[in-house]
């Protein structure tokens, strides 16, 4: 398990989401936007399962998941993402997931992605996924 870390932290007032010049949401209206990270991802070449869970944030995930995506080598992985949000259902997320990966000309299986609001939640979508 490894935690992904914005190169420039986020402050309470770059999370506003009701404020249209904060941050969050200008990056989240960006389409083509990427935020920088810093250079801590994990070695996932040992690994055929991938798995990344994230926030939703106008519909999406965060500019950051774009990212990561960006910089691990997903080719011959199974794909599998998980929003922690509510409020909204996740096609709007898996497309956005699917046309990262086809940007970066993965050959990646991107498995139905999933809300998981509760913990128990987890063992049946992990379950679904035939990992």
């Amino acid at each position: 398990m490894a935690e992904i870390h914005p190169s420039q932290p986020y402050t309470a007032a770059d999370l506003d989401w009701h404020d249209e010049k904060s941050r969050i949401t200008v990056e989240q209206h960006e389409h083509n936007r990427r935020v920088d990270i810093k250079n801590d991802l994990p070695d996932i070449t040992n690994y055929d399962n991938i798995v990344i869970g994230h926030p939703i944030w106008l519909a999406i995930p965060l500019r950051m998941i774009s990212t990561v995506i960006d910089h691990l080598d997903l080719n011959g992985k199974n794909l599998a993402l998980f929003a922690t949000s509510g409020g909204t259902n996740y096609d709007r997320s898996q497309s956005y997931v699917e046309r990262t990966i086809d940007e970066n000309g993965y050959d990646t299986k991107v498995n139905q992605g999933a809300i998981l609001n509760d913990p128990r939640q987890i063992d049946g979508w992990i379950n679904s996924l035939n990992f």
